[in-house]
């Protein structure tokens, strides 16, 4: 037992040794231990603290954006700007549209194609219109040419014919009764005059009509005056769609030509990248024809003189050379729409789209109604209409106003 003692004593003394030696490297264990742990406590307070400093400042920052804004929101004109535009946002359709689920939007897509179905629906039934427009183009061409009869002096209207009613008829006879006064005063004094049927009527319409009056130029007119006929003829059946002017002139000392023509091509079909635009038969393109100038009489061509001066020899000689002149005839000589898909410039688009509408002018109202564009009636018909149009979207307009004023009136927010 006493060695088991001594040997419990001994390792009892072994382990204090131990301890005592092992001491130092434990305790350095634990001191490093709460050394770390120290630091670690000190590191997260200085980031407490840190975190509570950025909470802080967010909260500050935060508090002056709402402050801002308050101010901001308190302004009538930046609120007035903001509901303006949420307005017009709510309002575009296509933000609408976007918002719809996927299944509306399939059955609008087939709304589309039930559209474009229908355009081509309605180019079939222009198609049609043109037919009609062939058929009684026939009707009304036998009283076309007895007004060339009459215009030209190859026939005389009966007292039927010539009878007419005008809301002016009692100044007319006045006028009339003293217009024959003059007539007999000049027959008394030998001074008869023998008209031959309308002298310059179509001369007449060209400078009634604005449209037409700004292409003409002083020497266009001594050549106007021999123009005898405009007609209108559409191509035939089983042909693309067209129609063409023809200018009637009598003999002149200008061209050997009796007659000018112009041939207007025209689509009737959707086009297939932007089919809804499709609004009827519209004009793509047009063909003049040749004109056969006598010597020195071509007003479509000006001859200016250039001085030329040799770089070497240093002399001195005078060309001539012929450039565009402005003329009405040189409407007989369009612009040519490419064929190859390229785009005109500017300048070139706003000519053939003002050609475009002289042609489609002539056929609508000018060889329908000459008589009435000769008088005047005709243009005095269309200003009143333009101003009626204007006047009625002012009236609109004011109207608008009035209701804008009225709900400001009735509404107590205001």
């Amino acid at each position: 037992m006493g060695g088991s003692f001594l040997g419990g004593g001994a390792a009892r003394a072994s382990l204090r040794e131990s301890l005592a030696a092992g001491a130092a490297p434990s305790a350095g264990v634990r001191g490093r231990g709460q050394v770390d742990t120290g630091t670690q406590m000190a590191d997260n307070s200085k980031a407490e603290d840190t975190a509570s400093d950025s909470v802080e400042a967010a909260k500050n920052g935060s508090d002056k954006k709402e402050k801002l804004a308050d101010q901001v929101m308190q302004n009538p004109q930046v609120l007035a700007a903001l509901q303006e535009r949420l307005d017009n946002t709510a309002l575009t359709p296509s933000s609408y549209i976007e918002t719809l689920p996927k299944a509306v939007k399939r059955r609008i897509d087939a709304l589309k194609q039930l559209q474009v179905k229908c355009a081509h629906i309605e180019a079939k039934f222009y198609e049609e219109v043109h037919d009609l427009e062939r058929k009684y183009a026939a009707l009304y061409q036998p009283l076309f040419d007895k007004r060339r009869e009459f215009i030209n002096g190859e026939a005389e209207p009966t007292d039927a014919e010539s009878e007419w009613h005008s809301e002016n008829e009692e100044e007319e006879k006045l006028a009339g009764d003293l217009k024959n006064v003059v007539v007999i005063e000049e027959k008394a004094e030998g001074e008869e005059t023998n008209v031959k049927g309308i002298p310059d009527f179509w001369f007449t319409i060209f400078r009634n009509v604005d449209m037409l009056s700004e292409l003409v130029q002083e020497y266009d007119e001594p050549i106007l005056k021999h123009l005898q006929d405009i007609k209108v003829k559409f191509s035939e059946p089983g042909q693309p769609m067209s129609f063409s002017l023809e200018f009637h002139f009598g003999p002149n000392d200008y061209f050997s030509n009796s007659v000018l023509t112009k041939t207007y091509k025209m689509k009737s079909e959707p086009d297939k990248t932007d089919p809804f635009s499709f609004e009827g038969p519209e004009i793509v393109d047009c063909e003049g024809c040749t004109i056969d100038w006598k010597k020195g009489k071509n007003v479509t061509v000006k001859t200016i003189k250039k001085k030329q001066k040799h770089k070497g020899r240093g002399t001195v000689r005078t060309i001539t050379k012929q450039v565009p002149n402005d003329s009405f005839f040189n409407f007989f000589s369009p612009i040519k729409v490419s064929g190859d898909g390229e785009s005109l410039d500017e300048d070139s688009e706003f000519t053939l789209a003002a050609d475009f509408e002289i042609g489609h002018f002539f056929r609508e109202r000018i060889v329908p109604r000459a008589v009435l564009y000769f008088t005047g009636e005709a243009i005095e018909d269309d200003d009143n209409f333009e101003e009626g149009e204007e006047g009625e979207e002012e009236e609109l307009e004011g109207e608008e106003e009035g209701e804008e004023e009225e709900d400001a009136e009735s509404d107590p927010k205001v």
